[in-house]
C-alpha cells in the first residue's frame, strides 16, 4: 500500500512538472541554520530569519488569529522565489480566493485536499480524515524537495488530535531532520515540535488594509517559542500588536 500510494504521488509531482521534488532529483543545497521567511520583515525579525528548516515548526491560536493567513504567506513567499510547498487540507478548508490574494503561484504549489466538512463531520469521520492527512503529509515529505509543507489541522477536534500516537509526530520529526524543508502544523493548541523548531502563538484579529504596494497586516499579537537556546537567550519571544508593511 506504501509503496502504491507512493507511486501515485510521483506521478501526480511529474504530471504538474513538479518532480524536481522527488527524492531520486538532486536536492537543494541547504546550510545549517537556513530559514524560510514569513514575509512579514516583523514576525522574521523576531524569529531571526524565520522558520527553520528541517524542523517541524507550528502555528497556532484562535479561530481568527491569523494562522492560515500567515500561512498563505509563507507559501506565496517561496512560490514567488520559484520554490515549490505543499498544502495538506485536511477538511477541505482552503479559500482559493484568498490563496490567489495572497499571491501563492498555483503552478508551484501541491494542494492535497483531503475530506470534505460534511463528510468529516460523521461519527468517526474526523478520525479517518486526520489519519489520511497524516499520511499524506509523510509521503509528501518522503519526496522531498519542498520548501513548505503545510498540514491544516485547524478544523480536527483537539481530542481527536490528542489520539495520535506520539511516534506519529516522531516520525514526521525524522522525515523532515535534515532536509530543505519547513513542515508545518496549523492547529488551535501546540501539539508537537522538533528540538529546533518554532511554536507561533497567534492572537488578535489580524486584517488587511489598503492595497498594491501600500497594503499592510494589523492587530497580530505573536508568541515565538523554541527549544533551543542559539536563536534566543532565554527560549521564547514576545511581541505585541503589529502595523508591519505587507
Amino acid at each position: 500500500m506504501a509503496k502504491m500510494s507512493l507511486a501515485v504521488l510521483e506521478s501526480a509531482l511529474r504530471e504538474r512538472k513538479l518532480d524536481r521534488t522527488l527524492s531520486s532529483a538532486a536536492p537543494l543545497a541547504i546550510q545549517d541554520g537556513a530559514y524560510t521567511p514569513t514575509t512579514i520583515p516583523a514576525i522574521d525579525s523576531c524569529l531571526k530569519g524565520g522558520l527553520p528548516r528541517g524542523q517541524l515548526c507550528e502555528l497556532t491560536g484562535p479561530q481568527g488569529a491569523g494562522r492560515t493567513t500567515l500561512a498563505l504567506q509563507l507559501m506565496a513567499g517561496v512560490t514567488s522565489q520559484g520554490e515549490i510547498a505543499a498544502f495538506i487540507d485536511t477538511c477541505d478548508r482552503l479559500d482559493v480566493a484568498s490563496a490567489r490574494a495572497a499571491g501563492i503561484d498555483f503552478d508551484r504549489l501541491l494542494w492535497v485536499r483531503g475530506y470534505s466538512t460534511a463528510q468529516a463531520d460523521r461519527a468517526n469521520g474526523a478520525l479517518s480524515a486526520l489519519e489520511r492527512a497524516i499520511k499524506a503529509l509523510n509521503l509528501v515529505l518522503q519526496a522531498g524537495g519542498f520548501s513548505v509543507v503545510a498540514i491544516d489541522l485547524i478544523d480536527v477536534p483537539l481530542p481527536v488530535l490528542k489520539r495520535l500516537p506520539l511516534t506519529t509526530w516522531m516520525r514526521l520529526q525524522r522525515a523532515v531532520e535534515g532536509s530543505e524543508t519547513t513542515c508545518l502544523l496549523l492547529a488551535s493548541a501546540p501539539l508537537a515540535r522538533s528540538a529546533g523548531g518554532v511554536t507561533v502563538a497567534l492572537s488578535g484579529e489580524p486584517h488587511w488594509s489598503g492595497s498594491g504596494r501600500s497594503q499592510r497586516f494589523t492587530g497580530l499579537s505573536v508568541a515565538a517559542r523554541m527549544q533551543s537556546p542559539r536563536r534566543y537567550a532565554n527560549g521564547d519571544a514576545t511581541f505585541g500588536a503589529l502595523a508591519v508593511d505587507a
